[in-house]
């Protein structure tokens, strides 16, 4: 039976399309229209029967699960694989103005979803999809889908069978589906929290306080289990102890080969009643901070990190750099922006890793349709601190500290995230609003909990990958100082004498106030203007895609707090002379600003055309002083087709595509002589014959059998030419 006569259940585009976290796969299948489901089938190549006890949704959904695409989205290009890492961070669903690049390859192989909403489009990507995907670069390896996309079948089906409520069958990825609903929904996983019982309560606490990572010797001596199972690779859990019983719930999820890890999301409602229980501490340094009231004279305040952020991005789209998707950042490009910008290569290291991995090299940020192109200036800065937070672009633990320079399993950085976590809450609770010296912030890091096992972690990831070991308190400061510094969060200052403190003071700013209480950003954006005859500052207002389209038009000048772009007359006569319409650069150009008069004045000049010039390809030129041999070579039927007409005054242009032995003999067979580097050419070769002449041997035998091998035409003149020439010095 033809699957376009079946019947089946539709609930329309209004289903599960735009239901609260309905986005799973047999879900939105069932949402799509008849006509369109069917053109999906046939272009997928589905089998589907219609006698089976499933819907004919879900064994299409069987179906696309078993794409390769799915699992190597490099097979259909980088803008499509950029595309699905975008929808996988915004949690399977991003609404974007239109269809942005590589949206086609991925609707067509049925992995992405599009409806109309409000005069935009509503991007879905399926639960199921985001659980097979590979981790990419800057994802949060201990995030919940980071963790179930790399558990073991067992693993996987025993947390699918735990919230189903019921054993699960193949493929696992349809049944995880509630899984991460309950896990990556805040009021829904705290619900589950408190319902935990007292043991599973005390062992996820106690987990959660030595950094969220245990492996299986640490995690049986938590459980007190006296039985140990061992085997190939260690110890084996108890599957009838407490840790299994976390590890149903996903609250603990093991890691090859014996890693136990808390996934992100749940640590971070189980920090936050841990946070609860130490009020008294965190109240007690507050205090000693507030009462001493630290006023430092000198400070060095912090910049908006987004101007520096959009001039490294327009260099890259400019071919300043060759970068190569998936590896480091070349140190030689580093040392350039370095040096352009006036900043230290480490602050330029820190934001163009960051960079990267938001998306800002990509070449969908110069497309104006979808992430990050779409976004304004106003949320790069956000954007980036978030990216940083979430942790696999940068590690302090490390001299260098760009992720994307290792491979593998290096690339995690749990530990370090956890420091992350505690400084931030650190600077909220002593530094927001007011200056706090760093002795102040390392006594609090001090006092957490959880800072003896993030040194036992961060020796254990040392000793693995090859780098020195870190104290945690070391790479707090180094967050603290360094990098949210040239982030723009934190301001420094140096203590004064008098103080008796450790500094350097910090203090968040109101632009990182902001971006941790995560206000919305739309209310005060600002418009570009010209400051000058020649400079445009960029607004907040502006979107990323609009400012880069503005790298062939003009140079980046100022990036410390605004960005300003510079054009000239001469950055506006490269434009043109690499094919943009004048027209096009000033549509360009309003869209950021209006033009000011002397700035039309200049697109008007740069375009108007004086004259036309054609290029003509020429191999050399020849300087002949007599005109009559000039006119001679240039008319005869023999040499013509050697050379440009009309050449120059006092010589001839040689033609593309003629060599100097050709030019040599057809010139010499007209009575002229051709000079190179003072001296007469003579020809490597002879001219090729139609056909060959035998001569009985003479003298010259051996200079015409080696003429003849070539296949030319021997006379007895050339014979007496080629004798002539041995006298002269010999045959080249």
């Amino acid at each position: 039976m033809n699957h376009e006569d079946m019947d089946w259940e539709s609930k329309g585009n209004e289903g599960a399309l735009h239901a609260a976290r309905g986005r799973g796969l047999v879900e939105v299948l069932r949402s799509l229209p008849k006509k369109e489901f069917n053109a999906l089938v046939t272009r997928v190549d589905a089998a589907v029967d219609p006698a089976k006890r499933i819907d004919i949704p879900s064994q299409v959904a069987r179906a696309l699960l078993l794409s390769a695409d799915l699992r190597e989205p490099s097979r259909m290009g980088r803008p499509a694989e950029e595309l699905m890492n975008r929808l996988a961070e915004a949690g399977g669903l991003l609404e974007v103005e239109a269809a942005p690049p590589g949206l086609e390859p991925l609707v067509a192989r049925g992995l992405v979803y599009v409806t109309k909403e409000g005069g935009g489009l509503k991007l879905v990507l399926p639960i199921a999809f985001q659980l097979q995907m590979k981790s990419w670069p800057g994802e949060d390896r201990r995030s919940v889908r980071a963790l179930l996309a790399q558990a073991n079948p067992e693993v996987a089906a025993a947390i699918a069978s735990h919230y189903l409520g019921r054993p699960v069958a193949p493929p696992v990825a349809l049944a995880l589906e509630d899984a991460w609903r309950i896990l990556t929904t805040p009021e829904l996983l705290g619900e589950q929290l408190q319902k935990l019982p007292p043991l599973e309560r005390k062992l996820l606490h106690a987990v959660e306080e030595v950094g969220g990572e245990v492996d299986t010797e640490e995690l049986l001596e938590m459980e007190r289990e006296p039985v140990r199972l061992r085997g190939a690779s260690g110890a084996t859990p108890s599957r009838r102890g407490v840790g299994f019983a976390l590890e149903r719930r996903g609250f603990l999820i093991p890691v090859h080969p014996n890693r136990h890890v808390v996934p992100t999301e749940v640590a971070r409602l189980v920090g936050a009643e841990r946070l609860a229980e130490r009020e008294g501490l965190r109240q007690r340094i507050r205090d000693h901070v507030r009462m001493e009231d630290y006023i430092p004279q000198r400070a060095r305040f912090a910049l908006d990190v987004t101007p520096l952020a959009m001039g490294l991005a327009m260099g890259v789209h400019a071919g300043e750099g060759e970068v190569r998707p998936g590896v480091g950042t070349p140190r030689s490009l580093i040392s350039k922006m370095a040096t352009r910008f006036g900043r230290p290569n480490e602050a330029i290291a820190l934001v163009a890793s960051l960079s990267r991995i938001a998306g800002l090299w990509d070449t969908a940020a110069t497309s104006p349709d979808g992430p990050p192109g779409d976004l304004r200036l106003a949320e790069i800065g956000p954007l980036l601190f978030k990216t940083w937070r979430r942790g696999g672009a940068w590690d302090e633990s490390r001299n260098d500290g760009e992720l994307l320079r290792v491979h593998g399993d290096a690339r995690e950085s749990g530990a370090v995230s956890v420091v992350r976590s505690v400084v931030v809450e650190a600077l909220q609770e002593l530094g927001d609003g007011q200056w706090a010296p760093w002795g102040a912030i390392a006594e609090y890091m001090r006092a957490d909990p959880r800072t003896p096992g993030l040194l036992r972690l961060l020796t254990r990831h040392a000793q693995k990958t090859g780098i020195d070991i870190t104290d945690p308190v070391e790479i707090g400061r180094r967050m603290a100082i360094e990098t949210l510094h040239v982030l723009g969060l934190v301001d420094l200052a140096d203590a004064d004498e008098g103080d008796g403190v450790e500094g350097p003071m910090l203090r968040i700013t109101p632009r990182g106030r902001a971006w941790l209480a995560e206000l919305p950003r739309g209310a005060n954006l600002e418009a570009g203007r010209f400051i000058d005859n020649q400079t445009l500052r960029i607004g907040t207002s502006a979107r990323v895609a609009e400012v880069l389209a503005l790298h062939p038009l003009t140079e980046v000048g100022n990036v410390e707090g605004e960005l300003d772009l510079i054009m000239t007359p001469r950055t506006l006569a490269l434009a043109i002379g690499t094919g943009i319409d004048p027209s096009e650069i000033r549509e360009r150009l309003e869209v950021i600003s209006a033009l000011p008069d002397p700035i039309l004045r200049q697109l008007n000049q740069a375009s108007t055309v004086l004259g036309r010039a054609e290029f003509v390809p020429c191999a050399g030129f020849i300087w002949i002083d007599d005109p009559e041999v000039r006119r001679m070579l240039s008319t005869r039927r023999s040499t013509a087709d050697l050379f440009v007409n009309p050449s120059p005054p006092s010589g001839l242009l040689v033609a593309a595509g003629v060599d100097l032995d050709k030019l040599s003999r057809r010139c010499r067979t007209m009575g002229v002589e051709i000079l190179n580097q003072g001296a007469v050419h003579y020809a490597q070769s002879v001219a090729p014959g139609r056909r060959r002449v035998s001569e009985p041997p003479g003298p010259d035998s051996a200079a015409s059998s080696r003429l003849s091998r070539s296949g030319t035409r021997v006379s007895p003149a050339s014979k007496r030419g080629v004798a002539a020439a041995s006298r002269r010095g010999g045959v080249g």
